[in-house]
């Protein structure tokens, strides 16, 4: 045996290092001291707004039940872009007999976890990811990416319960400081709910909550996309 080993090289799956080198490719093209947003226009950039069902809160015990995910291009849901998977359950919870009713009793496709996460990374792509309360759902979706010995979502995330406050007057800090359900926030925004609390259901409603945002925010029409990551 010689005086310095090295350990195996571990071959990756193929979907991981195509997510991986997209990344790469992005940023080559911005450049060393580049942004990958300045390039983005605000009517072409395509964003992926999603959402998870889980058996729980806890992101690392708990499991994912579902992902839904629908695109928004130029202030447009496309339909025809979207992303709906329901994941096979080892464990049964009585708290999330609602969702596995439907996994048990209905004839939706079920995939494995890492079929899920291969089928999720290979829909959102480098794109801008869109969520309500987002740190949740990158949350458990990076706890499956470790149980697969993988790393973690690189993709850039955007809250509309953060985007919502930038239209709150800072005088009302009430407001400013609240945290707002997605329940609330459509009901401010006069957003109907159709099919809560499905995966599917609410990426839709944060969806069309995303757009109307967007609208107030650039009621100028000069909002670029690098400006929707400002604080405030």
């Amino acid at each position: 045996m010689g005086l310095f080993t090295t350990s195996p090289q571990r071959d990756f799956p193929k979907f991981w290092t195509q997510y991986l080198a997209a990344f790469s490719q992005e940023k080559s093209k911005a450049g060393f001291l580049g942004s990958t947003l300045d390039g983005k226009k605000l009517h072409t950039t395509r964003f992926v707004v999603f959402d998870t069902e889980t058996t729980g809160l806890h992101y690392k015990e708990d499991r994912i039940l579902s992902i839904g995910a629908v695109t928004v291009i130029n202030n447009e849901i496309s339909i025809a872009q979207s992303l709906e998977l329901y994941l096979k359950q080892d464990v049964y919870k009585p708290e999330s007999a609602k969702i596995h009713g439907i996994l048990r009793n209905g004839s939706y496709e079920q995939v494995n976890e890492q079929e899920a996460i291969e089928r999720c990374l290979e829909f959102i792509g480098t794109d801008i990811l869109i969520g309500h309360h987002i740190g949740f759902d990158v949350a458990v979706i990076n706890a499956a990416l470790k149980r697969a010995q993988l790393g973690k979502l690189k993709n850039r995330v955007l809250d509309t319960e953060t985007l919502y406050k930038r239209l709150v007057h800072p005088i009302n800090r009430s407001l400013q400081e609240k945290r707002y359900t997605l329940d609330e926030l459509a009901e401010a925004l006069k957003i109907p709910l159709h099919d809560r609390h499905t995966s599917a259901g609410d990426a839709l409603i944060t969806a069309i909550a995303f757009i109307k945002i967007v609208k107030r925010l650039n009621s100028d029409g000069s909002l670029t996309v690098k400006q929707l990551f400002r604080k405030n």
